[in-house]
């Protein structure tokens, strides 16, 4: 049985019946709007990213990155505005607008008492997909991702890195157009962060996109083609990286936009020798 290696697309009948049409951009927030009690989280966001781009997400922590992902993909309602997947509205229309994302949530949960190879069988044949297909493709994602030598290990015993690339794994099973990850390379260790960016470089390079959030600057300076500022839950700037950076570092550029205090100059007078 031929099959797609990660990223490219074949046409299985496991595909999903609606996908982009090369018209509307991946990822499409309008107005986005979220609030916990008197905190607004976000504050009317409007984003646009674009088909086949690698797009990276950064602002300080508690900026709204998290909780904008999470409305994006349909994990969170939002309180107001809207979020479009290649035209597919994920609140009114969300079976044709989830069956083209796979996503890495910050802290996905998994069934942790199985082993790598049973919970990617397991939840390609909960999303409906034959067992050929499921099969065919697990094995090609666990020799891809290095963790077919981990054949009898339980997810519960993996270190971070090989739950990072399970959770990869999941997202990528059914042959999605957009990856929409939260932080997936936060404690990672370098062989693992590197299979990983082979893996998003080659799944854009087949027409996907990548949509990612990061506090490391440098990871998305070397990976993504946009990039978007968010602080206290506003888009602060966005475009290309380099239209965003001004002909800086993308950090200089970073603390510039968000105006942040960097500190640690005055004080601490203790710690002097």
């Amino acid at each position: 049985m031929r099959h797609a290696s990660p990223g490219v697309r074949n046409s299985s009948d496991d595909q999903p019946a609606t996908v982009d049409d090369g018209i509307h951009p991946a990822m499409q927030l309008s107005g986005l709007f979220k609030q916990f009690g008197d905190h607004v989280a976000v504050d009317h966001i409007d984003l646009t990213v674009p088909s086949g781009s690698f797009f990276g997400l950064v602002g300080p922590n508690g900026a709204g990155k998290t909780t904008s992902l999470s409305m994006a993909v349909g994990l969170l309602r939002p309180d107001g505005g809207s979020v479009r997947i290649f035209g597919h509205d994920v609140w009114s229309d969300p079976v044709a607008a989830k069956s083209l994302i796979g996503v890495l949530p910050d802290g996905m949960a998994l069934p942790d008492r199985l082993t790598g190879r049973e919970v990617l069988t397991y939840l390609g044949l909960l999303r409906g997909m034959s067992r050929e297909t499921v099969a065919a493709r697990v094995q090609e994602l666990l020799e891809v991702l290095e963790l077919d030598s981990a054949e009898s290990t339980m997810v519960v015993d993996y270190s971070t890195g090989m739950r990072k690339k399970i959770t990869l794994a999941t997202a990528l099973l059914h042959g999605p157009r957009l990856l929409i990850l939260d932080e997936p390379f936060e404690a990672v260790d370098p062989v693992s962060a590197a299979t990983i960016r082979t893996i998003l470089q080659r799944f854009v390079a087949g027409g996907g996109s990548v949509v990612f959030s990061s506090h490391v600057m440098a990871v998305v300076e070397r990976l993504c083609d946009h990039v978007a500022v968010i602080a206290k839950g506003r888009v602060e700037a966005a475009g290309s990286v380099d239209a965003v950076r001004g002909g800086r570092s993308l950090d200089e550029a970073f603390v510039h936009i968000v105006g942040a205090h960097t500190g640690g100059g005055e004080g601490l007078s203790w710690l002097a020798s």
